[in-house]
């Protein structure tokens, strides 16, 4: 408003023909190289979808593994504890002097051949 009343009045600046087709062949340029990035940001973000797909099944494979193994170690420790119950703790003591015995017998029959 204020610079209708100081009698100011807009004068763009003429262009030619040649100049907007400079620049229409800039932009088109420039649309080219934004479209071939956007492909390959399209093509990577499809590349790391799948990966992940990937890794995610072998992590429920590897989740499924150590659920079974804990399993198995779980009741194995329990058939351990509740034979450590017992009233066979001899069991183990007869064991180690019977291995004892083989190796002391080993050690003979090596020596002495």
């Amino acid at each position: 408003m204020r610079r209708a009343r100081d009698g100011y009045q807009y004068q763009p600046i003429a262009r030619t023909i040649p100049a907007d087709d400079v620049l229409e062949h800039e932009n088109e340029r420039l649309a080219e190289e934004l479209g071939g990035k956007i492909s390959t940001l399209k093509h990577m973000s499809i590349e790391i979808g799948n990966e992940v797909r990937y890794q995610d099944k072998i992590l429920r494979g590897l989740d499924d593994d150590v659920d079974r193994s804990s399993g198995f170690l779980g009741r194995t420790m329990g058939r351990v504890l509740k034979l450590g119950k017992g009233n066979h703790n001899y069991y183990i003591v007869y064991l180690f002097l019977f291995s004892i015995f083989v190796f002391f017998l080993l050690y003979i029959v090596l020596k002495f051949r």
